[in-house]
Parts: C-alpha cells; structure tokens; sequence
C-alpha cells in the first residue's frame, strides 16, 4: 500500500472526526458561549451547508487544477478553519471557522477518490478508496468519542486543537508523499451538474437522500442534550456514548452495502428506512430509561448510515441510464444530498427544540424518514414501470 494513500486515510479520519464530534459536545458549547441549544445546533447545520456546496461548485472550479495542489490547498483551509474554531472567541467566530472546514471537506472527498486510484494500479483502484474511506469510518468509531472526552475534559477548544494537528500531519504527508504527476481527469463542468438536476429520476434520489438522512439528525443533532436532559447521563458519559453509536455506524454500513447487493438498493432501502423510523419512535419512549436509551441508539447507529451504500449504488446505476456521460456528477451529487439533509435536519431540529422541546425531535425525525420510505417505494414502482416498457435492466 503507498504511504501516500495513508495521508489520504488520515486526511479522512481528521474530517470525519471535525464534522461529526460538535454532536457530543453541544450542551458544552451552549453553555460556554452562552447560546442556546438551537444555536450551538446550527453549528452542525452550517458545516454541512459548507460540504454541500464545496462538493459540487468549488470541485467544479478547481477541475483544471493539479489534483495534488488541490488536495494540499483544501487541506491547509481545513487546518486554518479548525485553527480558527481553537481560537474562536465567540459563537460568530466559530461559525466562519465550520463553514470554511464544511467547504474544505466537501472538496477533498469529491477529489480524493481520484488521487486515490491514481496512487495504485488500476485493479486495485477499488481496494484504494476503499482504504481512504476506512479513515471516516474509524472516526466516527474512535474520533468522535475521543474528541468529545477531550472537549469535555479540557473545553471544547482544546478538541479543535487536536484536529487541526491531525490535519496538519495529514497535509504534511500529502505534501510529501503523493506525487505530481496524478492522471488528470476531465473537469467536471458546472453545466454537466447542471444537466444531471434536470434528471427527475436523480432529483427524486437526492430527495430520498436528504430526508432519509435529515430525519436521523432531526434527532440525532440533539443526542448529548436529550441524554443529559431526559435520560440522566453525566456529561462525562457521553464520550463513551457515542462510541456505542460509532461500532454501530460501522456495522450498520457493511451489513447495508451487503443487503443492496443481496436485494438490491429499493428493497434494501425499504428495509432500512422502516427500521430508521420505527428506532426514533422507540427512542422517545427508551430515552427515559439509560439502559434503554443506550440499547436503541446502538441500533439506531447501524439503521441510520446501513442506507449510505444502498443510495449510493442506486445513484450510480440510475446515472448510467438517465445522464451517463455524468455519473461522476450525479454521485458527487448524491453525497451534497447528503450534507443538505444534515443541515436541514439539525436547523429543523433547532427549530424544533426552540419552540416545543427536546422530545419532540425522535418522533418528528421518524416522521421525515417516512416520506422519504415514500419516495424510495415511489422510485421502485417507476423501475418496474420502465422496465416493462423498455426492458430495463433490475435497479429493484
């Protein structure tokens, strides 16, 4: 394996710990910027607005670029951005500092894959991005807990410190390991993203998408606070908390990518989706009882990213029939999707929360993910429909 693609996997485990370790820590940022929980909330919001346009509009203008300068400069605006959280002085700070770090993401996991198969032979291209994703994945299962121990034992500062750190080896490395001489692919123009959201097949994933995912941080954007607030937990505990939830996260995507290929993306979907829903309404039940609520969030972690891999192959598969000289695009597309469900459902949690409660944000979460059970059941009808009318080859 080229050291370089270890960079790469670093890079991914310093992103993946930035965006998801806020969750933990929100009740600790309320209190210490004096903001209320819909505000500290929107922190999450905010970063994920950042990944949704970087992913598609600042890939796009980079695209004739060198992929390793690329790659380096959205890594130094990550470090800056995570600098500038160490250092905000106040809440407005905080926000220029998650929305500079949200661009930074949204660019390096649209590029990163690229660099990564231009690393190793093309056989093992899979296996390479693969890896590189290996980096998110240990994030959620030890980054997150560890950054929210760190923010709460030593402030929430101190977390954004370690980060920045990890990123700037991550820069380091890259900057001395990946080579210059990447394959350059060909830039993906803003009109051909353009015409893949004129794809009515496309845009009803990508609604799949954000509400299916929205609905999961309708609730989960609040997971600290409402363990705090209504289950009894120390903050302390927390940390250990969303480790459980991270193992989950792992599971739940390897069980998810093998129930598509097994079913495929519909069937799994509709699947998944029923569990997702079902799981936040228990969760407003359990979430009284600690043995309870740390019974469901175990299995709410798996339900709520075991779709990531369904959405995605199914994303693909209907590119290459609907927009094939873009699937590139589409993809890249799928993944905005999804950091536009997580900013809509963390401001709607907020929002939420502002106005009738903590509790009342599982039930509402489990409401959103029904529609999106809709639209998946919807997208399977018109499969079987188009594929009797031009014998289209099983996306269901």
């Amino acid at each position: 394996m080229p050291l370089a693609l270890l960079a790469l996997t670093l890079s991914a485990f310093a992103i993946g710990t930035t965006e998801f370790v806020i969750v933990g820590l929100i009740p600790t940022m309320a209190l210490d910027l004096h903001v209320s929980l819909p505000s500290a909330g929107l922190l999450v919001s905010l970063y994920a607005l950042g990944v949704a346009i970087g992913a598609p509009v600042l890939t796009a203008l980079t695209g004739k670029w060198n992929r390793k300068y690329v790659l380096l400069s959205v890594m130094t605006l990550f470090v800056l951005g995570n600098v500038l959280a160490w250092q905000a002085p106040g809440y407005s700070t905080l926000i220029l500092a998650r929305i500079l770090t949200g661009l930074a993401h949204g660019v390096f996991f649209s590029i990163g894959s690229t660099v990564a198969t231009g690393l190793v032979p093309k056989e093992k291209a899979a296996s390479a991005i693969a890896i590189m994703f290996t980096g998110l994945t240990v994030a959620l299962v030890t980054g997150v807990p560890l950054g929210t121990y760190i923010g709460q034992t030593f402030g929430w500062h101190a977390t954004f410190l370690i980060v920045a750190l990890l990123g700037l080896a991550a820069l380091i490395g890259s900057a001395i390991l990946v080579p210059n001489n990447l394959k350059q692919p060909p830039a993906a123009k803003l009109s051909a993203q353009l015409k893949v959201l004129t794809q009515p097949r496309l845009l009803l994933v990508y609604a799949m998408t954000a509400l299916g995912y929205g609905g999961t941080f309708t609730a989960f954007t609040y997971l600290a606070p409402i363990l705090e607030n209504v289950s009894g937990f120390s903050s302390g505990a927390i940390g250990l908390i969303m480790l459980v939830y991270g193992v989950s996260v792992a599971v739940g995507n390897i069980w998810g990518g093998k129930m598509a290929d097994k079913f495929g993306p519909v069937k799994a979907l509709t699947i998944i989706f029923i569990g997702l829903a079902a799981v936040l309404l228990t969760f407003n039940v359990t979430a009284f009882n600690p043995i309870a609520a740390v019974a469901t969030i175990l299995v709410w972690g798996a339900f709520a990213f075991g779709n990531v891999p369904g959405l995605q192959v199914y994303v693909v598969k209907l590119a290459e029939k609907y927009t094939p000289e873009a699937v590139d695009v589409a993809s890249g597309l799928n993944i905005a999707a999804f950091n536009v469900g997580i900013a809509l459902g963390s401001w709607g949690g907020g929002m939420i929360v502002a106005d009738s409660g903590l509790m009342n944000t599982p039930w509402i979460g489990a409401l959103i993910v029904l529609v999106a059970l809709g639209l998946t059941r919807l997208s399977g009808h018109l499969d079987t429909r188009s594929s009797h009318q031009g014998g289209y080859s099983k996306v269901a």
